[in-house]
């Protein structure tokens, strides 16, 4: 015999049958526009022309260092560090 299937909200309540009952009554009265639900973007938004790749690189401890502290006084992450020097090395806008 098969298990029930147990729903946990993303807090990790677990959901009744009466919780699902009312979530499920709740969309049937709402108003959605399904075109719109369909052309709605998930994920990363796009970099440039199109997507963009993942390129492993390997580097030293003492230069990942450096990224990490230019990154955290840039109020920025180390992939944007890592971008902006290969951009400004490459003269690539």
């Amino acid at each position: 015999m098969t298990k029930p299937k147990v729903h946990r909200t993303s807090s990790g309540r677990t959901l009744r049958d009466e919780d699902l009952d009312a979530l499920a009554a709740d969309v049937e009265e709402a108003e959605y526009d399904v075109e719109v639900l369909k052309t709605r973007r998930r994920g990363r938004p796009p970099m440039g022309s199109g997507p963009a790749d993942v390129v492993p690189v390997r580097i030293d401890p003492e230069l990942r260092a450096a990224i990490e502290a230019r990154a955290e006084a840039d109020h920025t992450t180390t992939s944007e560090v890592i971008r902006e020097a290969i951009r400004r090395f490459l003269d690539v806008a």
